[in-house]
């Protein structure tokens, strides 16, 4: 089913609340004692920049940003030069040259996620959302002592400049290879590239790219393409994606309007809905139980101080905490305990009284179901005759709030739910058929 990841040998989807993506390229940050809170968590994935990109103190508005690093602390692909200058404080950089520290860091990162099985989405590109962002970007000719010209903010991913989109090249090429022998790591191309003149002519530039670099290479890996923040079709796909990455995706509608392309959907991007945990938990269970494969949601209780992800969110604009991490792992377990490659969104039989209802299904076989709203519910269904055990699930604590056998004579079912707080998810399994 390639709506979904087969890793190590098992298919699985992606769920992670995870750092500000900050973790290689923040010399501060100790990615080690993250890696072991996600992985403690029963959580798999993690979203990190290459480097190319880096944010300043007063960013979007997040407290102790890790994408932000402390003067002196921004780790480059691309080394210093003895000339001062950048913006940032520190001296420019030289585009021909990689800083001798970058890529043990990163290989390192990889390597670490690896043994706790989790997955690295390494970010290579970002949209430079604003000039004060674009002061301090490396690629800025202001700040290095390679030739290359003198781009706008707007003009950096767009192939107007061959010097630029060489080192961009150069650079593409260069990780491709450093983490060739990595099974756990996919490359999205360009972060929201929607926000900032990013031409598609320079994301195929690049994917083809990874894909020329890699075809000598022993291993080949996945690339994504972010397309939009909430909902697209994408009506002309690119050779070479495999992964069509959405942010902010709620409600989840654009699985169903990409279903035909046969690829994973994700929503790798998420978290500006304030501090509590019940809006990131209801995206990542409608997006998973509509056929998404990822769902990462951004969690801002991690920082340079506490890299475990124990920092207390209060000013941030989004959430993240222990909490929700414990919610999202039972997501993820709820999904893995079905035989879900072989189940698909249901089209509109399984019906809730009121609040909202998505399931992933195998008609009369087996059903997962979420709903929420104002408790209690009733749910209905189509059924075929058998004897079936229905288990309600608390989405907070993973505790089975109820559970009963069905006998069911035939036609449409009626299940009705114990009193919940918020939501509420079903496993419904047939027993035996008749």
């Amino acid at each position: 089913n390639s709506h979904y990841f087969l890793f190590r040998g098992k298919p699985a989807v992606l769920v992670t609340s995870g750092e500000h993506y900050g973790a290689v390229l923040n010399l501060d940050f100790d990615y080690r004692r993250y890696l072991d809170e996600i992985h403690a968590c029963g959580l798999n994935l993690t979203r990190t920049f290459s480097g190319t990109y880096r944010e300043l103190p007063d960013s979007f508005k997040i407290e102790q940003n890790t994408l932000a690093p402390a003067p002196g602390r921004f780790l480059c692909p691309w080394a210093r030069s003895s000339e001062p200058g950048a913006g940032d404080g520190g001296n420019k950089f030289d585009l021909s040259k990689w800083d001798p520290a970058y890529f043990p860091r990163l290989k390192e990162f990889v390597a670490e996620a690896s043994k706790r099985g989790i997955v690295v989405e390494l970010v290579l590109f970002c949209t430079i959302y604003d000039d004060g962002l674009w002061r301090v970007n490396p690629m800025n000719a202001a700040n290095c002592v390679t030739g290359v010209e003198k781009a706008t903010r707007l003009d950096v991913f767009n192939l107007k400049h061959p010097a630029l989109t060489a080192r961009q090249i150069e650079f593409t090429r260069k990780v491709v290879t450093e983490l060739n022998g990595f099974d756990n790591v996919y490359y999205e191309i360009c972060n929201e590239p929607y926000f900032g003149g990013v031409t598609r002519q320079w994301t195929q530039r690049i994917a083809d790219t990874i894909v020329s670099t890699e075809a000598a290479l022993p291993a080949k890996h996945l690339i994504a393409e972010n397309i939009a923040n909430g909902r697209e079709k994408v009506a002309s796909p690119l050779p070479h994606i495999s992964i069509f990455n959405f942010h902010y995706a709620s409600p989840p509608d654009t699985v169903a309007m990409n279903d035909p392309l046969n690829r994973v959907i994700a929503d790798d991007e998420t978290g500006f809905k304030g501090t509590g945990d019940f809006w990131y938990r209801r995206e990542g269970w409608e997006f998973l139980l509509v056929g998404g494969a990822i769902y990462s949601n951004l969690d801002y209780s991690f920082t340079c101080q506490k890299p475990d992800g124990t920092h207390p969110v209060t000013s941030s604009p989004g959430g993240g905490g222990p909490s929700l991490r414990r919610q999202l792992a039972i997501l993820k377990r709820f999904v893995e305990s079905f035989d879900f490659v072989h189940m698909e969104p249901d089209a509109g039989t399984v019906r809730v009284n009121r609040g909202t209802v998505r399931a992933l299904t195998q008609p009369g076989k087996v059903y997962a179901i979420y709903v929420h709203g104002p408790s209690p519910v009733e749910l209905t269904l189509p059924l075929p005759a058998g004897s079936y055990r229905v288990e309600w699930v608390d989405t907070k604590t993973g505790a089975t709030a109820r559970s009963e056998t069905l006998q069911h004579a035939s036609g449409t079912a009626k299940l009705a739910s114990p009193d919940f707080v918020e939501d509420i998810a079903l496993r419904l399994i047939q027993a035996t058929g008749k």
